[in-house]
């Protein structure tokens, strides 16, 4: 069984983890050149569950909490997280487990592009997990979004915050008809190849950031794979949290799977077209 081996580290009996994109992608070998694999290699990045073990720095009167966060191989029935936060008690192990890595990749996303409250952003594929967060995120920040989404997902858009758009051909025209005064920044979340749209809405690819996108650094447009540091993903969790308790913050459960059928939700998550979060519980 895994250690605390690292400052600050905790050990879960794990309830839940999150099924990401990265996880299917690293598991078909889309991600080997940047991301090579030693096998055998684990799955997951995010888990909730109780604190059985805790590194230095940690207080062991933490031992018996509940707790969600980022960690290695978290789709398991023990996983050690790097960053964590107390889960609240209003909120299931499954809604926990799928909040940290949509949250703290829409918090530096949305930091890096630079965007200031007041204006609009524009987010390209905004339905899904990171899209909903950084809606979220940005409202409760004063800035107003756009997001792009299938017309089905319209409602669901305009209930985080955003004013919903089609993507595909004429998007520049729609979002100039939304936002008359302009487009200040724009985040590319889904690999949907509208990246130079993007810089050509806001006007520059310095008011772009992809995290999906491995081809936007030819457009001269950022793209952001690097997490935060422990510290700063701590406090968005610890954020997200107290948005949650608050009901300004949600990231809704699709579907919940039992790990044996861990390659279903792989598979569903590789479709695209899911609304909300896919986990995995564990008795």
């Amino acid at each position: 069984m895994s250690q605390c081996r690292v400052r600050g580290q905790v050990r879960i009996r794990v309830k839940a983890a999150a099924v990401n994109p990265i996880d299917w992608k690293l598991r078909a070998g889309y991600m080997h050149a940047m991301m090579p694999l030693a096998f055998p290699a684990g799955s997951g990045c995010e888990a909730s569950g109780v604190v059985d073990a805790v590194g230095e720095g940690v207080p062991a009167d933490l031992l018996g909490s509940s707790v969600f966060g980022k960690g290695n191989d978290t789709m398991a029935e023990y996983a050690i997280l790097d960053e964590w936060a107390a889960k609240p008690d209003a909120l299931t192990f499954e809604e926990a487990a799928g909040l940290s890595v949509a949250a703290e990749t829409a918090a530096r996303i949305i930091d890096q592009v630079g965007v200031k409250p007041g204006e609009t952003l524009l987010i390209s594929g905004a339905a899904g997990g990171v899209g909903s967060a950084a809606i979220q995120l940005a409202r409760v920040a004063g800035i107003r979004t756009i997001g792009t989404a299938s017309e089905p997902k319209h409602d669901y858009l305009r209930s985080l915050g955003a004013i919903p758009t089609t993507y595909g051909p004429g998007l520049s025209h729609r979002v100039a008809e939304l936002a008359p005064e302009g487009v200040q920044a724009a985040l590319d979340v889904v690999d949907s190849g509208m990246i130079p749209e993007l810089v050509a809405i806001t006007g520059s690819p310095s008011k772009v950031v992809s995290i999906a996108d491995l081809t936007a650094p030819q457009y001269g447009v950022t793209t952001s794979f690097e997490p935060m540091d422990k510290q700063s993903a701590t406090k968005v969790l610890e954020q997200v949290a107290a948005l949650c308790v608050a009901g300004s913050f949600t990231l809704p459960v699709a579907q919940t799977f039992q790990l044996q059928d861990l390659a279903a939700a792989h598979d569903l998550s590789a479709q695209g077209h899911v609304t909300g979060r896919l986990v995995v519980t564990f008795d």
